[in-house]
């Protein structure tokens, strides 16, 4: 396991003081990797690199960019952060879940904008929702305190060196990339035969379909065959 395989990727921040939060707080457990999605304050600024203290390099080495799916490109397995319990098909997980996952893939760690978290359409990226415990009766934490908290499990996690399940070398698991490909090319087809029907079902339908996908943890071979299946399915038509 390396901790190179961690990202923590912030959507739509909102407060510069935050995002150098978050940049100390991975920096406090060894981590490197930090992405934004559309932030909110011009990325860097001052206010950033003040509140990271001696977390500058963090700063200096993120990447930044316009929409999520680009963002998560690379990335293999992606956990949603969110305070609140999402009525979809898609498995939810806790902190102690954490040691289930294997990090010899990259795995990207999603948390949403200060005022209003992650949307059900950004969720429906994700391969799972995790959910830190708090008071039922007061579940808001800040952004940064929510990736400290998932930081310091994960190096936890990373320190044990367990030894997770081992998979044939031959099966490679595929990209986030090689899936979002093969999602795009089934979706325009769907769109070709007019699918989404009735339309303002549409972005639910979208939503469920990427569920379905990201939680079948494909491998690069299956993704390749049901590829072909979608294209050879639209010069049918």
């Amino acid at each position: 396991m390396s901790k190179n395989n961690i990202t923590f990727i912030l959507h739509k921040p909102q407060l510069s003081e935050n995002i150098g939060a978050c940049a100390r707080a991975i920096k406090n457990f060894s981590f490197k990797k930090l992405i934004l999605i559309n932030p909110k304050p011009i990325f860097p600024n001052d206010k950033v690199f003040a509140t990271s203290v001696g977390a500058k390099n963090i700063i200096n080495q993120s990447k930044v960019y316009n929409n999520i799916e680009k963002a998560l490109k690379d990335i293999d397995i992606v956990i949603a952060t969110s305070a609140r319990f999402r009525n979809k098909n898609i498995k939810h997980i806790n902190l102690d879940d954490l040691k289930k996952i294997d990090f010899k893939k990259k795995v990207g760690f999603l948390f949403g904008s200060e005022a209003s978290g992650l949307s059900n359409e950004e969720v429906s990226y994700a391969n799972y929702t995790l959910q830190i415990p708090t008071n039922p009766e007061f579940k808001s934490l800040n952004l940064s305190h929510s990736l400290i908290i998932i930081a310091q499990v994960i190096s936890s996690i990373i320190k044990m060196k367990t030894k997770p399940f081992q998979k044939s070398k031959k099966v490679k698991s595929a990209s986030k990339k090689e899936i979002q490909s093969m999602i795009n090319l089934c979706l325009s087809n769907l769109e070709d035969i007019n699918f989404f029907k009735p339309k303002e079902k549409k972005p639910v339908m979208l939503q469920n379909l990427r569920n379905i996908f990201y939680k079948m943890e494909l491998s690069d071979k299956e993704t390749r065959i049901l590829s072909s299946v979608f294209a050879s399915l639209g010069k049918k038509r």
